[in-house]
């Protein structure tokens, strides 16, 4: 089997014509309190810059991971790919289109569910559909909602209110919620965090299926190097804050479908995860010296 460099990076200053997701040199600011009141309280705060100038392109039908110590703006970049947060600098284009807000094209998962409580799984994802789809009939919209509770295993469990389930359970409906409406891109922030171990590695390689089924572009965040191993094919390195960037993009050279125990006895698995355990180390190590030295 032929396989990629271990070392091979994507440029993350360069533009692909194919790119689904092009990423251009985008900056995100918070500005600080700096009104008259404020300062008389003495509130007064500086500007904080999470990221800065950052670049990449995604093609479609591809899983991206992005990892990065804490606080170096993964959740602020995947916001702003949503249209859940406005870019200070450069623009996001989706299919060469400019991302202004919230659409359609893009489904989101969360890492706390986002469940309403009030709602059974059917209707949770009932919700979802209409919302985006309010013209369809009642025919199109039971079968969207039949076949994606089907996806993610949920059969049996459709009149079932959220605390009746389990978090894994929880995070299918939010899934299932997130396809139902047939986006192009899936994003999904930190979806397996608030799971125990046992739970997360099911659910991995439930995505693992469902991608396989799907072949939906995906970008996820999370902080679990063997996750991003596991899932994608490509990798987002990104430096620690303020003004975070991407440092490296690794190319996952493993072929599909993935199985957990075949992709552990390649030696470039473990290559790929010394790298990256070196770059979260020595980020994560200076944000410390930082704390400590501020």
């Amino acid at each position: 089997m032929s396989v990629a460099p271990v070392n091979s990076a994507t440029p993350v200053d360069t533009y692909s014509p194919t790119a689904q997701l092009s990423i251009r040199n985008v900056s995100k600011v918070f500005w600080g309190k700096k009104d008259l009141f404020s300062k008389l309280a003495g509130k007064k705060s500086r500007d904080f810059v999470a990221i800065e100038n950052i670049s990449l392109d995604i093609e479609p039908n591809t899983f991206v991971s992005i990892i990065g110590p804490s606080g170096c703006g993964k959740s602020t970049l995947l916001n702003m790919i949503a249209g859940l947060s406005d870019i200070t600098a450069g623009e996001i284009l989706f299919n060469n289109h400019p991302i202004t807000g919230p659409g359609p094209d893009r489904g989101m998962v969360f890492q706390n569910y986002a469940l309403m409580p009030w709602m059974t799984v059917e209707e949770n994802i009932r919700f979802a559909v209409e919302t985006v789809y309010p013209k369809w009939s009642d025919k199109q919209k039971n079968r969207a909602i039949k076949e994606h509770i089907q996806l993610v295993g949920l059969t049996g469990a459709e009149r079932k209110h959220p605390h009746e389930l389990s978090g894994g359970m929880r995070q299918r409906v939010g899934i299932a919620r997130a396809l139902a409406f047939s986006p192009q891109i899936l994003l999904m922030d930190e979806p397996f965090g608030a799971l125990d171990a046992l739970t997360r590695g099911f659910l991995q390689d439930e995505i693992e299926r469902i991608w396989e089924q799907e072949r939906k572009t995906v970008i996820m965040i999370t902080h679990s190097i063997e996750e991003a191993l596991l899932l994608s094919d490509r990798i987002v390195m990104m430096t620690r804050g303020p003004a975070a960037r991407v440092d490296e993009v690794l190319e996952v050279p493993f072929p599909r479908p993935r199985n957990r125990e075949i992709i552990d006895q390649h030696p470039a698995y473990h290559d790929l995860k010394a790298e990256m355990e070196s770059h979260l180390y020595r980020e994560t190590r200076a944000v410390e010296e930082a704390r400590i030295s501020g």
